[in-house]
């Protein structure tokens, strides 16, 4: 049986009365050769009408340090990253711009948050919004909560470590380009092989996700990470939400925020 995750100690990030519209959208995944999900969301943040944009962790399919970025988005962006790095900041120009760690791009560091004028969230962080009737919004990446998924688990400890990430951005960033792409095929090798033998696909863990939300004094859950949008309901008025991955090439399209008004929660599909 798995052992519930004990959150860190719960940030809460409390919204300007003046807000109105929050979008949250994660696991877009984005990288220079699919350019339909880049121009999907590049649609997308330049339309919003969102007061705040939560996005909740791999934004990026790999993100191998800021330095990819550039160093001043005054000047012609020369890389895929500097192009994501100079949209966000003429998003963050008319809203708040949130950003999350995910599993895929946990190297996205404050040089890039003042690069694009965005704030980094712990995760979890709770989200107070007045305007609703459930004013205390738990958020999350996820990937923590899957506690079945041991070996990642055991990646992500070695890999959020400060002596890691050290080591690993003192290297040349075109090292640092192939390492993550090796990552990445051994990733889907692991996923390709699971899928053949019929395992099913890590999920959030129930128990885990409870303590969390008592810990938070939350009743929702909002996170990513898994690709499986759905409302959960997990007993006692608590539910955990799951955002909607992307990729506007596949077969059928997806693109989708899940947007938080005075009236509530409501799922936009974009494609």
């Amino acid at each position: 049986m798995s052992t519930p995750a004990t959150p860190p100690v719960i940030q809460s990030l409390e919204a300007p009365a003046t807000w109105r519209t929050v979008d949250f959208i994660s696991d877009l995944h984005l990288q220079a050769g699919d350019a339909a999900t880049f121009a999907a969301w590049q649609h997308y943040m330049e339309s919003t009408p969102a007061d705040a944009v939560f996005i909740l962790g791999d934004l990026f399919e790999a993100w191998v340090g800021d330095d990819a970025a550039g160093a001043d988005l005054s000047l012609p962006a020369t890389s895929f990253e500097g192009q994501c790095a100079r949209l966000m900041g003429q998003t963050a120009g008319r809203l708040a711009l949130y950003f999350m760690h995910g599993n895929r791009d946990f190297l996205v560091g404050p040089h890039l948050m003042d690069l694009c004028n965005a704030t980094l969230l712990q995760d979890p962080t709770v989200l107070v919004f007045p305007a609703t009737t459930q004013r205390r919004w738990l958020l999350s990446h996820g990937d923590a909560l899957c506690l079945d998924d041991t070996d990642y688990l055991q990646f992500r400890d070695q890999v959020r470590s400060p002596q890691w990430q050290t080591a690993f951005l003192a290297k040349p960033l075109a090292e640092r380009q192939t390492i993550a792409r090796q990552l990445r095929q051994q990733s889907e090798r692991a996923h390709a092989q699971r899928r053949t033998a019929g395992t099913p696909e890590v999920d959030v863990d129930t128990a885990a996700a409870r303590q969390w939300l008592h810990a938070a004094d939350s009743q929702v859950l909002i996170h990513g990470h898994t690709h499986k949008p759905a409302v959960h309901d997990l007993g006692q008025g608590m539910a955990r939400i799951v955002l909607s991955d992307w990729d506007a090439a596949a077969t059928v399209p997806r693109a989708e925020v899940l947007r938080l008004t005075v009236d509530g929660l409501k799922r936009i599909p974009l494609l």
